[in-house]
């Protein structure tokens, strides 16, 4: 099979010896052929080929958006991008508004830390006076935050049960959770009818315990290979009872003990249920839940959607038309969840998809990451750093959950610490972005105004003003926005 390629351009640059991250953006039309193709973007070096650094399901006789990027790493005079259909159909493309921007390694991190800036600080001005109004110069101030506003966490497994050390280590940097296995149908009724969630139950004890939220992961996950044995041979209105009963039960028990459910997992890549109850399965799966805890938020959560583009069955736009499709079917409380298993990243691509994906106007969750452990801990440590940085400077991301249980035997790909809770390098890079992401303690005095201003991440402070003999402890709320937030305090 030969697919038609059709150049877009060729770039040349001067010798370089430094990295570059390219983004490109281009309106697509498909005028002849098929009525929907899936184009692929491509870019050829003297010493690399990318098969893949963005895609856009094309349509005939409408402009189609391809937004990706990538990384140039090694020195190239020059660099060939493609635009080719992912199959053989003979189809013409026209291209117009395309654009390439360059950007150096420090150029894309000075903007990752202005997006920071806007979208998870705000600057603050506290306001001290007398009784009778008047501003106090010279009131010493101290302001603490005391609960960050973003959630950020990793998975648990039951081994956090009793065990102080991962406790302790765990509740002193994350205030978000998901249990890796212990939700899933497999876990909680393993034989039929015989359904038990003392396991969970005991890690909602830790998390309720330690003001932790957690995610609901997952209600159905449609690979086969993860769907208990003795429902597999379940065809008709017993499969149909065996999920009614599934579902009934789990959002029985814990109705709104969890902040999302991950309703049906991986659904691009495998159709389980829809296979054996029709088309419509997993839309009435969604409207059960719903109906089931109202108020949590219900995830469509899939992989390579943000971590490539090569993966046909999960590109951006596949995405998009899904959720589209539930939507249609009258789904209306429904989130974004982008597992985040990545191999090298590749940062341009990952904000070209979050930046499309941001379009739909719902939250977005990073609700999985690792990096594989083909890698070295260290370059682990140094790619989890890209992605952290990537996602948390996103706006449209809501939260984003490390997929980093430590469970008998290791984790699934990437451990933040070792059997002693002792960081590996990965927790050695989580607890700098921490540190980097928090106002931490400041301390000062008001100016000849009365006024004392700061700039600090969202979330709950706590504040304590002194002048003379008199002192006032207070608390105050930091969400987001653009204008400088004020609060007064009298003394």
């Amino acid at each position: 099979m030969t697919n038609k390629l059709v150049l877009l351009k060729r770039l040349v640059f001067g010798d370089h010896n430094h990295t570059m991250m390219m983004t490109f953006i281009q309106d697509l039309d498909q005028d002849k052929g098929a009525d929907s193709a899936l184009i692929r973007a491509s870019l050829e070096t003297e010493e690399i080929t990318i098969k893949c650094i963005g895609t856009v399901i094309a349509k005939q006789g409408c402009w189609s958006f391809l937004k990706g990027g990538f990384v140039l790493s090694s020195p190239s005079k020059s660099s060939t991008l493609y635009i080719k259909n992912s199959d053989s159909r003979d189809i013409n493309i026209e291209i117009a508004s395309a654009s390439l921007q360059p950007f150096t390694e420090h150029q894309w991190r000075l903007n990752q830390d202005t997006k920071i800036n806007e979208a998870r600080k705000r600057a603050v001005t506290i306001h001290i006076s007398d009784r009778q109004g008047i501003g106090l110069q010279g009131a010493a101030i101290r302001v603490e935050l005391v609960s960050k506003d973003f959630p950020f966490g990793s998975a648990i497994a039951n081994t956090i049960i009793g065990n102080s050390p991962y406790q302790k280590w765990f509740t002193e940097r994350f205030n978000a959770a998901v249990f890796e296995n212990e939700l899933k149908w497999d876990a909680t009724e393993h034989k039929q009818g015989q359904v038990n969630y003392t396991i969970p139950d005991q890690m909602l004890e830790f998390i309720r315990a330690n003001q932790i939220i957690a995610r609901g992961h997952n209600i159905f996950w449609e690979n086969p290979k993860y769907i208990p044995k003795w429902a597999l041979n379940l065809t008709g209105p017993d499969l149909e009872s065996a999920v009614n009963s599934r579902i009934q039960s789990l959002m029985n028990k814990y109705k709104e003990e969890f902040i999302h459910w991950d309703v049906s997992n991986e659904m691009l890549h495998f159709d389980f249920y829809e296979e054996r109850l029709g088309p419509n399965a997993t839309l009435q799966f969604f409207k059960t839940a719903h109906w089931a805890d109202p108020l949590a938020t219900l995830f469509m959560n899939e992989f390579n959607v943000v971590e490539t583009c090569s993966d046909v069955d999960s590109t951006v736009d596949a995405y998009v038309s899904r959720m589209r499709e539930l939507k249609r079917g009258g789904v209306f409380m429904d989130g974004i969840g982008l597992q985040g298993h990545f191999d090298v990243p590749n940062c341009p691509l990952m904000r070209g998809v979050l930046d499309k994906l941001a379009t739909l106007g719902l939250p977005i969750w990073l609700t999985e990451v690792d990096i594989s452990n083909k890698f070295s801990k260290e370059t682990q440590a140094i790619y989890l750093e890209e992605v952290l940085r990537e996602g948390f400077s996103h706006p449209a991301v809501n939260g984003i959950i490390l997929w980093t249980a430590m469970r008998q035997g290791g984790c699934y790909q990437m451990c933040l610490t070792d059997s002693d809770f002792n960081n590996l390098p990965a927790g050695d890079t989580v607890d700098k972005l921490l540190k980097e992401w928090e106002t931490g303690i400041l301390e000062g005095q008001t100016d000849e105004h009365g006024s004392y201003s700061f700039f600090g991440f969202l979330g709950e402070y706590k504040l304590t003003a002194n002048y003379g003999t008199k002192t006032v402890d207070s608390t105050f709320s930091l969400s987001r926005g653009k204008e400088t937030k004020h609060f007064n305090i009298q003394l």
